[in-house]
């Protein structure tokens, strides 16, 4: 599969995310499918708006680039996103695209003027097959690389350089210049996955003219069909408008974290909209599932502590089957998220009813505890178990003491070990959900 990455001229913003982490969805049911998968998400480190800003703040190209380059990858983290095969730059990958644009040239779809070439859209008979734009405005040329949405243009493969490209420019077979933005992902794609390859993924945005003019080049250079199956993720709107930075609604995932928002609950509510419809992003919603994100981490926990008892509960047995059944069910409809986690809260729900009857055994909690995980290698919401210090050790075994004793009725030592908690430092309280300790403020 190949997931159209982000231009690194700045901090990818939310509505970025949200279509990573749509792929990262898709890339993870397919591994839980039993699917070996091959990822590749090229990083655009030159195009018209990295020259133009590295230029602006007077250093190379490379340097300007690699900032957000590492910028990303650290956002990447943050939200739990699975790490890709391959990501190929487009500065390192000049030699593919320069035999890409003399081969689309000797099969006489491309032309040369005036130093650059551009992509003859009215020799591809099947221009517009995606995105149903007709290819009716012949041997009108546009060089930028972004252009109307509504408009097919011969485009730019091969930029001639210019004074305002500075020092961004390769000598090579086809020109001194810089490639146009939509050579590079046809041949970076095939290059990694070959000339025919399974899944193409992205945001609605780039239908047109972006993968559109992947398909006219691809299938235009090798003869066969480019990609078996394109997916792509709705826009994402902040509260009911379009993200812009004019309207002070233009948020990045730093902007959230330094708000005091947790990259567990802003992956949670990216993937609480199936990836085929509009996510209307507001902070109610974030606090929303700030509060969900933790309650689920708070069940995750509760299994991790829950005290041994020797009664089998096969009402959980049903329950675990049940949420892989009905989340597998889910997920099969066209990764369909929303369902998916209400079939996982629905088990949360059901399964903490059991627990708080007190009847259960290793076995059922090490089943939940497995269903639970089995579903978040998927959903990849759950926080990694912190390993516990020496000081949460000594006083785990505390409360389990105290525990012990109140089953024995022995209620002078259970007092006994909560006196010597306080004295500590800690404060315990006894929930529906069992024992929790925090440290005295």
């Amino acid at each position: 599969m190949y997931t159209c990455g982000p231009t690194i001229y700045d901090y990818a913003h939310i509505g970025n995310f949200r279509t990573f982490i749509f792929e990262d969805i898709l890339r993870r049911y397919l591994k839980f499918k039993g699917y070996s998968v091959t990822q590749v998400m090229n990083l655009t480190d030159v195009d018209d708006r990295t020259v133009k800003a590295s230029r602006k703040e007077g250093i190379k190209l490379r340097e300007y680039t690699e900032r957000y380059a590492k910028a990303f990858f650290e956002d990447l983290d943050a939200l739990n996103i699975e790490r890709a095969e391959y990501y190929p730059r487009a500065t390192e990958h000049i030699k593919e695209m320069t035999a890409l644009v003399k081969k689309l040239i000797d099969n006489g779809y491309a032309y040369e003027t005036a130093g650059s070439t551009y992509y003859d859209i009215s020799k591809f008979t099947g221009y517009g097959k995606l995105s149903g734009v007709a290819a009716s405005q012949q041997g009108i040329r546009v060089t930028a690389d972004e252009y109307g949405k509504d408009e097919a243009r011969d485009f730019a493969l091969w930029k001639t350089w210019d004074e305002d490209d500075g020092e961004v420019f390769w000598e090579t077979e086809v020109g001194k210049g810089r490639p146009g933005w939509h050579l590079e992902c046809s041949a970076m794609s095939m290059k990694y996955l070959g000339e025919t390859f399974d899944i193409h993924a992205g945001g609605v945005d780039l239908i047109f003219p972006h993968h559109e003019n992947e398909i006219a080049q691809s299938e235009a250079a090798t003869g066969k069909p480019f990609v078996k199956y394109w997916l792509h993720a709705e826009h994402l709107i902040v509260e009911g408008r379009k993200m812009s930075k004019s309207l002070g609604n233009f948020y990045t995932l730093r902007d959230l974290i330094q708000k005091g928002y947790d990259p567990t609950a802003i992956r949670y509510l990216l993937i609480s909209a199936h990836y085929r419809d509009q996510l209307n992003f507001t902070f109610k919603g974030l606090d929303q599932a700030s509060n969900t994100a933790t309650r689920l981490n708070e069940f995750h926990t509760r299994l991790q502590e829950a005290q041994n008892s020797t009664t089998h509960n096969p009402t959980i047995t049903t329950l675990t089957h049940k949420l892989l059944k009905n989340f597998d069910e889910a997920m099969d409809q066209d990764l369909n998220t929303p369902a998916a986690l209400a079939a996982l809260f629905e088990a949360v729900r059901d399964i903490n009813k059991e627990l708080d009857t007190g009847k259960y055994s290793r076995q059922d909690i090490q089943q939940a505890t497995d269903t639970l995980n089995k579903v978040n290698t998927v959903l990849g919401i759950l926080k990694p178990q912190a390993k516990p210090t020496t000081l949460e050790q000594e006083i785990l075994q505390l409360i389990h003491a105290r525990e012990d004793a109140r089953k024995r009725k022995d209620w002078t030592t259970a007092d006994k070990i909560r006196t010597q908690l306080q004295q500590k430092g800690i404060i315990l309280e006894d929930t529906p959900q069992g024992v929790k300790w925090r440290i005295k403020r």
